[in-house]
C-alpha cells in the first residue's frame, strides 16, 4: 500500500488499474472489478459512473475513504461485507458476518419453488424457510410469488436481526414471521405449510481447509458446517418434514456436491412423496432436491 500512501496524483483510472493488480497479487480473483466497486463506494457514486470520470483526480478525503476498504479486501474480507450489501434476485440485502452471503445457486432454489407454485396454481400459500440467514429466500418468495406469509427460522438471533432489517427495507415485514430456533422447533402444534424450503449448512467439518479464505475466515461457521459428512442438517430436515408439510406439498433443499443422491434416497424411503427429483445449477452440479406429491384441495 506504500505507493498509494505516497502518491497524490491518482486519477480514477490509474487507481483502478493499480488496485486491481494489487488485489490479484493478494489472491483476489476479480481484482479490478472489486476495486471498481470499492472506489465507487468510497466516492458515493456508481460503478458505471466511474467510467465517465476516468481522468479525474482523487481528492485527499476520497483516498482516505478508499484506502481502508482496499486493505480489507486485500485481507480477503468478502466484498459484500465491506460494502454491507449483496444483491439477490430482485432485492438488495444488508449483509454482515452474522449471515451467509446470498449466492446465485440459491436463486435456482427460489426459481424451482416459484415454478412449482405457479404450475400448481396455488393461491396464498404459506411457506417455511429453515435457516433464513439474511432473509433472502423468504423475502424473494413474498416479493415474487403468491405467498401470503412465510415463516422464517434461524438458530442465530443476530442473523434474525439482519433478516428483520431486510424485511423492513423491502417492505414485506408484515408477511414474514421470523422465529428463533433449530429446524422445526419454533413451530406450533398443527402448523403446516404448502412449501418447506431450506439452504442449510452442508459443508463437512473436515472440508473447511478447501474453502476460499473469504468463506472459511469470514462467513459464519454455524451456517456452513454440518458434521463429519456435511449431511447433519439436511438429514434432520428431510426426516422430520412429515408433520409440517401439507399433503402434496413441496420440500425444496439446496445440497452440496455429491449429496443429492443420498438425500433423494432418504426422501424416497419415507414414502411421503410421489416425486423426488434433482435440479442442476449453471455449472451442471446437482444443486437442488425437490420432493412433492399431487396437491389436493
Amino acid at each position: 500500500m506504500s505507493n498509494l500512501d505516497r502518491r497524490r496524483d491518482w486519477t480514477v483510472l490509474k487507481l483502478i488499474e493499480w488496485s486491481g493488480q494489487y488485489l490479484e497479487e493478494k489472491g483476489v480473483e476479480r481484482g479490478r472489478l472489486d476495486a471498481e466497486h470499492l472506489l465507487a463506494h468510497a466516492m458515493s457514486t456508481t460503478r458505471l459512473d466511474l467510467y465517465l470520470q476516468y481522468d479525474r483526480l482523487l481528492s485527499g478525503p476520497e483516498l482516505d475513504q478508499y484506502r481502508p476498504l482496499l486493505t480489507r479486501r486485500a485481507r480477503r474480507e468478502p466484498l459484500q461485507y465491506i460494502l454491507g450489501r449483496a444483491g439477490f434476485r430482485n432485492l438488495e440485502l444488508e449483509v454482515d458476518q452474522a449471515v451467509l452471503i446470498p449466492r446465485p445457486e440459491t436463486e435456482i432454489l427460489v426459481d424451482e419453488v416459484l415454478q412449482w407454485v405457479s404450475e400448481n396454481k396455488l393461491k396464498n400459500p404459506v411457506a417455511l424457510d429453515i435457516g433464513t440467514g439474511s432473509g433472502a429466500i423468504a423475502l424473494s418468495l413474498v416479493h415474487e410469488g403468491p405467498f401470503s406469509r412465510v415463516v422464517a427460522t434461524d438458530t442465530s438471533s443476530v442473523a434474525l436481526e439482519v433478516a428483520t432489517r431486510n424485511s423492513l427495507m423491502s417492505g414485506f415485514s408484515d408477511r414474514v414471521d421470523f422465529r428463533l430456533g433449530k429446524f422445526y422447533e419454533p413451530l406450533t402444534v398443527g402448523e403446516v405449510f404448502e412449501v418447506i424450503v431450506s439452504n442449510p449448512p452442508y459443508v463437512a467439518d473436515g472440508e473447511a481447509q478447501d474453502l476460499e479464505p473469504e468463506i472459511r475466515e469470514w462467513e459464519p461457521g454455524v451456517a456452513l458446517y454440518a458434521g463429519p459428512d456435511g449431511l447433519a442438517a439436511l438429514r434432520r430436515i428431510a426426516t422430520g418434514v412429515g408433520p409440517y408439510l401439507k399433503p402434496g406439498g413441496l420440500l425444496a433443499l439446496e445440497v452440496g456436491l455429491g449429496q443429492a443422491t443420498y438425500i433423494m434416497e432418504l426422501l424416497e424411503n419415507t414414502g411421503e412423496f410421489r416425486t423426488v427429483r434433482v435440479c442442476r445449477d449453471l455449472s451442471g452440479r446437482e444443486r437442488v432436491v425437490l420432493a412433492h406429491g399431487e396437491m389436493t384441495d
